[in-house]
């Protein structure tokens, strides 16, 4: 959890200069949603999850959200936002390797089209893009616990 919290807190001051939206995938108790609510209360925060099981205080509004699997509802988030994210949390690990390496793969092509120039992926799997460029993780954060990428 600290090493969540330490890059997203890294993340929000790094696109502090940029304008745009900020993606929460894999909304699961609402914490993290939560913590982006607290650092980016001026951003609108669009929410990806297979189904609401959050605390009720962490439902974002209909308008915010997207539920379905993940790789098939980035699709319709880039048709409506375009590329207009300028961070995404991705928070999808299953404790499967094989299949969250699978995920990964196929995410990081879906996803980067919604990322500004300059925006801030932070994910719990390695995301494999010739978009994304590692970033250093904040002082800390183990390597390999989380990955910070910037959009390019």
């Amino acid at each position: 959890m600290l090493a969540q919290r330490d890059c997203l807190a890294a993340a929000a001051g790094q696109i502090q200069d940029l304008e745009g939206v900020v993606l929460e995938l894999g909304l699961g108790n609402g914490r993290s949603y939560d913590h982006l609510r607290e650092l980016l209360p001026q951003r609108d925060i669009y929410v990806f999850d297979r189904r609401v099981a959050s605390h009720p205080d962490c439902v974002p509004e209909d308008r915010f959200l997207f539920l379905g699997e993940i790789l098939e509802t980035l699709p319709k988030a880039n048709a409506q936002l375009g590329r207009g994210a300028v961070l995404a949390h991705c928070d999808f690990g299953s404790g499967r390797a094989g299949h969250d390496a699978d995920v990964a793969r196929q995410l990081a092509l879906e996803l980067t089209p919604l990322i500004v120039a300059g925006g801030v992926v932070v994910s719990d799997q390695q995301l494999a893009s010739n978009q994304l460029k590692p970033m250093p993780l904040p002082d800390g954060v183990p390597l390999d616990r989380y990955f910070m990428y910037t959009a390019v």
